[in-house]
């Protein structure tokens, strides 16, 4: 992408998150407002990421940190301020555990977030689709250098991820049922 360009999408996202109601943009719309402004597609590949990268860029800069208590009075939040040691600890693991799987943020050639390699060619992404925020659980295959989506695989909207979620513990309880059955 030439430097000019590059320079004309950044300056017109900004100005329309500067503008935005920020509780109800996307990153979709800010696409299609940019994409519309400036006459080019901004959800193709060669662009995706870029936009994305400025939008996070922006939300990083606005993001006010949270004040520190003064000394002798708890946080807001007593909850996480009366939490167990050992929940702390087993949180900054999974943190720790995160931080090594996803590293710097990494994106697929169509500018998907790719939040976890499963295996070679299975992993699990973030996209925008039409609007709606999909967790993709998908095989991918190359084809001309580039890796491209197969139809093996499953796209979820938020309220089924939430709901897969929720389900989870009772999934990896009839896992370890069936698995002690073989044994």
């Amino acid at each position: 992408m030439e430097p000019e360009t590059r320079s004309r999408i950044e300056e017109t996202v900004l100005e329309i998150l500067k503008s935005a109601d920020m509780e109800n943009m996307t990153e979709f719309k800010v696409r299609k407002m940019a994409s519309d402004k400036l006459g080019i597609n901004l959800s193709a590949p060669e662009y995706k990421p870029f936009v994305r990268q400025v939008v996070e860029t922006f939300l990083q800069s606005t993001e006010e940190p949270e004040p520190e208590p003064e000394p002798g009075r708890k946080k807001a939040n007593t909850e996480v301020a009366e939490r167990e040691p050992k929940e702390e600890e087993e949180e900054e693991e999974v943190e720790e555990d995160r931080g090594k799987s996803i590293g710097v943020k990494e994106y697929d050639d169509d500018g998907d977030l790719i939040i976890c390699r499963l295996s070679d060619k299975r992993k699990v992404t973030i996209q925008d689709f039409r609007g709606k925020t999909l967790v993709s659980i998908r095989e991918f295959y190359r084809k001309d250098g580039k890796e491209l989506p197969s139809s093996k695989g499953i796209s979820l909207t938020a309220e089924q991820w939430a709901a897969f979620k929720k389900n989870v513990p009772a999934i990896e309880d009839s896992i370890l049922k069936m698995e002690s059955r073989l044994m």
